[in-house]
């Protein structure tokens, strides 16, 4: 990742689901909308979710954090859904590192300001201390505070962690790499068919989406142990053209690499030869 971390880096995010009301009336979400919410923690440098937790739509995505305990050293990069001081006081209770994106309306007084290299996109490198009527109470110890421009998008974003010890542009790195969890739930819902369900019930859809979730973990499984270069995609593809053989997995590859198979048309596939 080019990350000089001592611990692993997680991203946590959520995303939601459609559905029909008419079909899913047990998950309102919306007035005419349905909908369930995939609430997901990634590990970054190995592409695996950790935790997959499916809940009503409605509930706030910082109600996560309270579903797992992380261990000591670990690195937590999470968007403006997450800021929850109390949830967050927790993680640093757990000795947990976390990095995220703070909301316009933060109350704090700065203690301390330190350098920084303004030509990487820098703007500052601040000790605060939350002052907000409840903040102060929920979060009771300082805080720092990172600003950066990010020049490509003409966007300023600043950063709150409880780490002090990294460097500033390793802070603004961190939350680049929340990006991958992203890739993680449009790759599941281009690629592995969770917008069409076999079932109405709570339980037939939360099981179809753990089948999808098995059959990603499986893929990206694959793809390190046997340290393919073949994207998660083709690495799919390939499965489901071969599914019924006995070949060794490593072998299918390498038959793959030299006659690439066809892909998929809108024909049928056949699957016995008669």
């Amino acid at each position: 990742m080019g990350l000089d971390l001592d611990g692993v880096l997680y991203a946590l995010d959520a995303s939601v689901i459609d559905l029909s009301l008419t079909l899913f009336p047990w998950a309102p979400f919306q007035r005419s909308r349905a909908a369930v919410k995939l609430h997901t923690l990634f590990d970054v440098a190995t592409a695996i979710p950790v935790l997959i937790d499916i809940t009503g739509a409605r509930g706030a995505d910082s109600h996560v954090l309270d579903r797992f305990v992380p261990e000591p050293g670990c690195f937590i990069v999470m968007d403006r859904g997450y800021v929850d001081f109390p949830r967050l006081y927790r993680l640093n209770q757990e000795l947990a590192f976390f990095v995220v994106r703070a909301k316009g309306d933060l109350q704090f007084r700065r203690r301390y300001s330190h350098p920084v290299d303004r030509s990487s996109g820098l703007r500052s490198d601040q000790t605060i201390v939350l002052t907000g009527r409840h903040t102060r109470h929920t979060y009771p110890i300082p805080l720092r505070r990172v600003r950066d421009y990010a020049a490509d998008i003409d966007t300023y974003f600043v950063f709150v962690t409880n780490n002090v010890s990294v460097p500033a542009q390793t802070i603004a790195d961190i939350y680049r790499h929340r990006w991958s969890v992203e890739l993680f739930f449009k790759w599941i819902k281009q690629h592995l068919r969770i917008k069409r369900f076999l079932g109405n019930s709570a339980n037939a859809v939360k099981t179809q989406i753990w089948i999808a979730i098995a059959v990603y973990g499986l893929i990206a499984f694959i793809k390190k142990r046997l340290d393919l270069d073949h994207s998660l995609y083709t690495i799919l593809h390939v499965f489901s053209t071969t599914i019924f053989e006995k070949t060794p997995i490593s072998q299918v590859f390498q038959r793959y690499d030299h006659e690439p198979l066809l892909m998929p048309s809108s024909n049928p596939l056949i699957l016995f030869d008669i």
